[in-house]
């Protein structure tokens, strides 16, 4: 699949704003902290990438109602969906100047994978990196039995590779700002039981 930039303008992919929020001493200091033990910005998105995905629950495995967005809030809170955690993974790795997108997927879904209740579809939040002049898609929604994701320029990693029998999709289009639609959803849900019945089930 080949990924799509929704600007040609790369710094818009560097951009800060009230969600991706990579000015806040919060972001900073994990940042900071973060490239200390690193040598170059490959194994800085690495540590970034890994201390999402392994330090901040995906709220629906840990069972917490709470809903999140803003990425200081994620890193603060220490939870949120798909959604949120990439906001967070977005915001720590524009800090340190590596252009990240937000991309999607519309994934079937059951009561125990993680991302949704019930069944039908739901839309799934990932990001991409841009090294060595190509854009690298990547998922830090969180490890569990099943869910195997890592990071990798070599080769994706994702937690859910879609089924197309099942009709998931791969949407190839890498946005520099969260999806307006899904973004709505975050910031109007109450809580995650109520999130579960409003996010998009496709783009």
């Amino acid at each position: 699949m080949e990924l799509i930039q929704n600007t040609p303008d790369l710094s818009a992919y560097l951009a800060a704003d009230e969600v991706i929020d990579h000015h806040h001493p919060l972001v900073r200091e994990t940042a900071a902290r973060l490239a200390e033990g690193v040598v170059d910005s490959y194994g800085y998105a690495r540590a970034a990438y890994e201390f999402v995905r392994d330090t901040v629950p995906h709220s629906q495995d840990a069972g917490d109602p709470r809903v999140t967005w803003r990425a200081s809030d994620v890193l603060e809170l220490r939870t949120g969906i798909c959604h949120a955690k990439a906001h967070a993974l977005a915001a720590l790795l524009r800090a340190e100047d590596i252009p990240t997108a937000f991309c999607y997927q519309s994934l079937l879904h059951d009561d125990d994978d993680g991302d949704g209740g019930g069944s039908g579809h739901v839309v799934h939040g990932l990001v991409a990196v841009r090294f060595n002049g190509a854009w690298h898609r990547q998922d830090c929604r969180g490890n569990k039995p099943g869910v195997d994701a890592r990071f990798s320029l070599d080769g994706e990693r994702l937690a859910f590779p879609v089924d197309p029998q099942s009709n998931e999709v791969d949407y190839p289009v890498l946005y520099a700002e969260p999806h307006p639609v899904v973004l709505s959803a975050l910031k109007a849900a109450p809580d995650r039981p109520h999130l579960w019945k409003t996010l998009p089930t496709a783009l």
